[in-house]
């Protein structure tokens, strides 16, 4: 197992000012209100897409924001970078890999890397908020570190680790390392000034099952960013001779059920006939690899279209031109209680859902989906073609989803919460 060199870091400010420079294109506040670190290992910022909304809200608000993240492989690659205000230090990470142990070995990398730079942050300018997101939920031992220093901990729950493990690896018992990873989330918890959950299911989890006091778990909903998800016209090059086209956007892990929209869309173009609809999967993960091999045995050809890691840019372009997205979640312990990011990146281009028939995913999508019960292929594929077939249930089903998306799901409607979260890690 290799990793990639550590790139050297530009020189970045001891005591940066609150002017913004360079890209930074709006005028922030002087940070009066404490310096916040703010932690994740999976995913690099600004493409987390959450974090970074977190980010630039704590900033708007005043406060001074250090985030410490991975480098990306395509983007994000820089050790250092100032942007809209915010310091970002990134870490190298190493090639990864399906074993357990693999991924034993990246956390505990990522555990080292993160605690040298939240160390070199400190010595640069001493934090006052630890912010950390997670998986995995390993990081309750930096609280040990800082926590005598008067530095408050806030645990920011994005997955349920340990169910995510389980079916990740398909065990149906637990195991050691399910109940180690059960442990340290009991230990995030407990260490938490405040806990921020992504929904009432997980809000639920931590007050029973955890012990979390209710006034201490304060739900911080995924939405998209207003700035970045605003309307915008079609591109109707993307569908080449197609007349329709079905989207999927986001990672690929088995419990995300890709393979499953593979089958479906087998069962479209050869079951059903309907070589009239392109299949657009937009994104990557580990299992794609094994997604293209399906492809490849299934004969889909230029019907299903992988486009691998695309842009922001690329991607909205694909959210505006398609009619419907899908969101072929598995049904299961894990995925019944997560709000899935791509059903709200659908409804904030006014695109209607497909969706499995989840509890969170009812809650967010409401009647902007369509929810099938069988979790296979010809029913996934059936309930998108008469959803294709119903131009007018379309453009009725995605105007309610936007409207929920600009409503009650919105952005701004989660900054009012998550500076409740600060307020009461704080007081």
């Amino acid at each position: 197992m290799t990793t990639a060199s550590q790139a050297s870091a530009p020189s970045d400010p001891a005591n940066t000012t609150s002017t913004p420079t360079g890209n930074d294109a709006e005028e922030l506040p002087t940070p009066t209100r404490g310096h916040v670190l703010h932690l994740v290992e999976n995913c690099s910022v600004p493409h987390d897409r959450r974090v970074w909304n977190e980010a630039r809200t704590l900033r708007r608000a005043g406060f001074r924001v250090t985030v410490i993240s991975p480098m990306g492989d395509d983007l994000d690659t820089e050790a250092y970078e100032h942007k809209e205000g915010v310091d970002i230090y990134r870490f190298s990470m190493p090639v990864g890999g399906k074993r357990k142990t693999d991924f034993l070995f990246e956390y505990g990398w990522a555990m080292s890397a993160s605690l040298r730079l939240a160390l070199k942050v400190w010595r640069k300018s001493k934090f006052d908020v630890m912010h950390v997101a997670n998986p995995p939920d390993f990081y309750f031992p930096f609280q040990w570190v800082f926590g005598r220093k008067n530095v408050r901990f806030i645990f920011d729950q994005h997955d349920l680790a340990a169910e995510t493990y389980r079916e990740k690896f398909e065990e149906a018992n637990a195991g050691l390392l399910y109940k180690v990873l059960s442990f340290c989330e009991s230990q995030s918890y407990k260490a938490a000034d405040a806990v921020i959950a992504t929904n009432e299911s997980y809000r639920d989890r931590a007050i029973t099952e955890c012990g979390v006091p209710e006034d201490r778990v304060i739900v911080v909903r995924n939405a998209p960013d207003p700035k970045l998800h605003a309307l915008r016209p079609p591109r109707p090059e993307l569908k080449g001779d197609y007349d329709h086209m079905v989207m999927f956007v986001g990672v690929m892990g088995y419990q995300d059920g890709v393979h499953v929209l593979l089958d479906a869309a087998h069962h479209v173009r050869e079951t059903l006939g309907r070589t009239d609809v392109l299949f657009a999967i937009v994104g990557t993960g580990d299992q794609y690899g094994d997604l293209l091999e399906q492809h490849e045995r299934l004969g889909l050809g230029e019907g299903v279209r992988f486009t691998g890691f695309v842009s922001d840019e690329e991607m909205l372009d694909y959210l505006a031109t398609a009619d419907v997205g899908v969101a072929p979640d598995l049904d299961g312990p894990l995925n019944n209680v997560s709000t899935m990011t791509k059903t709200m990146d659908y409804m904030s281009m006014g695109m209607p859902v497909v969706s499995f028939d989840l509890k969170e995913s009812r809650y967010t999508a409401g009647d902007s989906a369509v929810f099938v019960k069988e979790n296979n292929g010809t029913a996934l594929g059936d309930a998108i073609v008469e959803l294709i077939d119903d131009p007018e249930k379309r453009k009725r089903m995605g105007e309610i989803g936007y409207e929920r998306i600009t409503g009650p799901l919105s952005w701004e409607q989660s900054q009012a919460a998550l500076l409740q979260a600060y307020n009461t890690a704080l007081r």
